[in-house]
């Protein structure tokens, strides 16, 4: 395989103009030697350019199927495979993650014509921003692992210290790739770009999936969700897992430093799944665009941007249900961690959700059903940003509802009849409901073609900005200013259609209602372990592995739908 241009390029033209229209001069073309007989030029690209994702996707799914075998091998036995053989795997490909993009960085972008096109709607500013931040705490829980290894060095292997350095490695240079990079078109090595790309996004899904099933992890938090449970219950737990012996030989010792690296990494573990996930995503879509050319239309389409105006309500809910679940979160904090806890902190908790999540499905019900009543057309354009989103959604929302499946069996063959078994099993059915509701709801938006607002009101709003701006406001006048601001806002609100404004107001509502459900399981509140009634009847181990599962697929869902109901509401 390789790559061919039809001429000499010109070499007046910028690599990385995405405003232009790229000459036929400068296109390099795909070319297969499968398909060296074709008629045409544009059918040969075509072809070689399916041919190379075949390929490429072919190589990713050889890696993932390779580690997961070491992976399996390392659950069920211990002894021929260990946890350090699969993270000498692991280090491997990151090695060479590591070096493809060092070289895709210092060569192939550099070259010229490399990036003619620059997808607009591919990196959005929140992507990228939670590759910064999951990549930051990432890299903080791999300092906090080097920490605990190092002061148990006596019973841990060297592997252990290694491993997090070369994570650290690849966790810095895979996020400023990503935050420089992941709009690029590229336009030339097509083939090898796209096997770089793979390889990372299968790299990616190991350490996810290592993350998943290390019972090395699982081991030091259910020595603390045990705590946690004698305190709710009053009573020592029946049994305990045969691999507690075997671990007390290798315990922290009673040190402060010990228990910070101990806390911080069970506390920071979550974040790094997540970043695993949002890497995936972003790579996927660079991987798509590969070889992508966009057309001059498509460059210039200009994107809605984020203006409060025209919400109030929904702010106002959202505000509520945000400041109501923060005081949720820190009184199920400070109870968990208490000397004498009591299940009222379960109770209140569960409530919170029972109340909220109907208000949400019956907001994203009416959502649907205004989109259904407009007349606005449906983007059919293609968008690999766009089809990504829509899979994103349905598949993080599997785990959730994976997860409130298996809790629903449980509770229902248990004693349902129980208050906190009801309540458990009420939002475990709302949670169902509401992540369908607002994925038919999101979805319908993001299909939804945008109306540019009028030319003249953006005229007219440019110019009280630069009116505003050059004049010095007095402390006399600014009464006045702010006045003129509060009818300016009225008069804004007033005229959108009620169609629009209802959008709107629901668009932001559950914005900020998934900001909160995002930000409780994410640090630290798990209900559906420390509740100890799907543990006790699915077993620790199999309960343990569905929850580790799903809860970061649900925690990547609402993060995930903050950027979809945001791209619905400026729509709106």
């Amino acid at each position: 395989m390789s790559d061919k241009k039809v001429s000499r390029p010109c070499h007046h033209c910028k690599s990385r103009s995405a405003s232009v229209p790229a000459d036929t001069t400068t296109i390099h073309y795909e070319k297969f030697w499968l398909y060296r007989h074709c008629s045409s030029v544009q059918q040969r690209h075509q072809q070689a350019q399916k041919a190379g994702q075949l390929f490429s996707g072919l190589l990713a799914m050889n890696v993932v199927f390779l580690g997961s075998a070491f992976i399996s091998s390392m659950i069920f036995n211990r002894v021929a495979i260990t946890l350090a053989d699969v993270w000498i795997l692991l280090s491997i490909l990151k090695v060479l993650c590591l070096f493809w993009i060092i070289y895709y960085l210092m060569g192939t972008s550099r070259q010229p014509h490399a990036v003619l096109y620059r997808d607009s709607h591919a990196g959005a500013i929140w992507v990228r921003g939670s590759v910064l931040l999951f990549g930051s705490c990432s890299i903080l829980l791999n300092v906090f692992q080097i920490g605990y290894s190092t002061i148990l060095v006596h019973c841990k292997s060297k592997v252990e210290i290694l491993f997090p350095v070369i994570g650290i490695l690849f966790i810095c240079t895979q996020a400023y790739f990503l935050w420089h990079h992941s709009k690029d078109c590229i336009q030339v090595q097509h083939n090898f770009t796209r096997c770089g790309l793979m390889v990372t996004i299968a790299t990616n899904l190991l350490v996810w999936l290592l993350a998943v099933t290390n019972d090395t992890l699982h081991m030091e938090i259910e020595s603390q969700l045990r705590e946690v449970e004698q305190r709710f219950s009053g009573k020592a737990p029946s049994s305990h897992p045969h691999w507690c012996n075997e671990t007390a030989l290798c315990t922290c010792p009673n040190t402060t430093i010990c228990k910070v690296f101990q806390k911080g990494y069970i506390l920071l573990y979550p974040f790094n799944t997540e970043y695993c996930l949002v890497c995936c995503s972003v790579l996927y879509v660079m991987w798509k665009n590969v070889g992508r050319r966009i057309s001059h239309h498509h460059n210039l389409d200009t994107r809605p941007k984020f203006k409060l105006q025209g919400v109030v309500f929904g702010p106002v809910l959202g505000t509520s249900a945000v400041i109501i679940g923060a005081c949720v979160f820190m009184m199920y904090q400070i109870q968990a961690s208490s000397l004498d806890p009591s299940q009222q902190v379960l109770v209140i908790y569960y409530s919170y959700y029972i109340v909220l999540l109907p208000l949400m499905s019956v907001g994203a019900v009416i959502g649907t059903i205004i989109h259904a009543l407009e007349k606005k057309e449906l983007d059919t354009v293609q968008n690999p940003t766009r089809s990504l989103d829509v899979v994103l959604l349905m598949g993080a929302a599997l785990g959730q509802i994976c997860m409130s499946y298996f809790s629903i069996v449980a509770l229902m063959a248990s004693n349902p009849r129980d208050l906190l078994n009801s309540l458990a099993l009420a939002y475990s059915v709302l949670i169902i409901l509401q992540n369908i509701t607002q994925n038919v709801f999101v979805i319908d938006g993001l299909h939804r073609r945008h109306t540019p607002p009028a030319k003249e009101e953006d005229t007219k709003e440019e110019q009280n900005r630069e009116a505003y701006s050059q004049r010095r406001v007095s402390v006399l006048e600014l009464g006045q200013e702010i006045r003129k601001a509060s009818l300016s806002y009225i008069h804004t609100y007033s005229h959108l259609s009620w169609k629009r404004r209802v959008l709107r107001e629901i668009s932001f509502f559950l914005v900020l209602s998934n900001i909160i459900l995002w930000i409780i399981p994410t640090f630290g509140s798990h209900p559906l372990f420390e509740n100890g009634m799907e543990r006790s009847f699915y077993g620790y181990s199999t309960w343990f592995v569905i929850v580790n599962f799903g809860l970061p697929l649900a925690v990547f869902y609402r993060m995930h739908s903050v950027g979809g109901l945001l791209e619905v509401y400026v729509t709106a």
